[in-house]
């Protein structure tokens, strides 16, 4: 939900959609676990 609200407000500059984005940015670091969840969807490249 986060990279879809981000890439709207990126693509419309909607300062709306930037604090739907902020609100749901610090709800999800309220979760516990949280960052922990994000770190694993992450795909880091093998060099």
């Amino acid at each position: 939900m986060l990279d879809f609200t981000w890439k709207v407000f990126s693509q419309t500059g909607n300062i709306d959609t930037y604090l739907l984005f902020k609100e749901l940015e610090k709800d999800n670091h309220e979760i516990p676990g949280y960052q922990e969840d994000e770190l694993a969807e992450i795909d880091f490249p093998i060099s």
